[in-house]
């Protein structure tokens, strides 16, 4: 079952972070941004309220909780009311997908990265934002876990478990980029190759075609 009681709850709560921590809202965006050239045709699972798609000239999300969706249609997003595991569009749609802060609310992670296969182009690829299990941040989290509105329910992936799933799921040709050091004044906004440090890592992977079936 979607993990969706808190946004439903907290929406405008979830919606207003965004302008609080512009900084690393920004870091984390533009760190997105450096990933997809602006011609592709991509949908946004777990669309939230729009934050990242309308920036990034993404018209299509999907999002299985109604408060999150009428904060992003009101921005313009044309929202599908459905959950990663189950996309509501046909094989080979989109040359992109864009998964960020998703994959810890979903209930089977191989499940959604194989439907996003499915809905990819050939060589298409799929981009995945999240704020890593391993890291310093990611560790407070867990910590407090048990306070947070949001997190609460979640399930924090590490970098390496990400990977692992994706190259399970037919994914190749991994890039990974950080962003967000906490207590690093004099990296905010930065973004880096790789990953140990930063704490919200973007990982872009292609949908591989050479599958041999077992």
């Amino acid at each position: 079952m979607a993990k969706i009681e808190s946004f439903e709850k907290y929406s405008k709560e979830y919606d207003e972070w965004f302008i609080k921590n512009r900084d690393i809202y920004l870091a984390e965006l533009n760190a997105i941004k450096s990933l997809i050239s602006s011609d592709k045709f991509g949908v946004e699972i777990g669309v939230g309220s729009g934050r990242f798609a309308l920036p990034l000239g993404i018209k299509i999300g999907v999002d299985p909780s109604k408060k999150m969706a009428e904060l992003s249609r009101n921005r313009g997003i044309q929202v599908y009311k459905a959950v990663a595991e189950q996309l509501p569009f046909n094989d080979e749609t989109f040359d992109f997908i864009l998964m960020v802060t998703t994959i810890c609310f979903v209930d089977d992670l191989v499940k959604s990265f194989k439907e996003a296969y499915r809905v990819l182009k050939t060589d298409g690829f799929i981009i995945v934002g999240f704020v890593d299990k391993e890291s310093e941040l990611g560790k407070q989290y867990q910590l407090k876990k048990e306070e947070s509105k949001f997190y609460r329910n979640a399930t924090l992936y590490s970098v390496k478990e990400t990977i692992a799933l994706l190259r399970e799921t037919n994914f190749t040709d991994v890039v990974i980029k950080q962003t967000v050091f906490p207590g690093q004044t004099d990296k905010i906004g930065l973004i880096e190759d790789g990953y140990g440090v930063g704490s919200f890592v973007i990982i872009k992977a292609i949908k591989a075609t050479d599958i041999t079936e077992s």
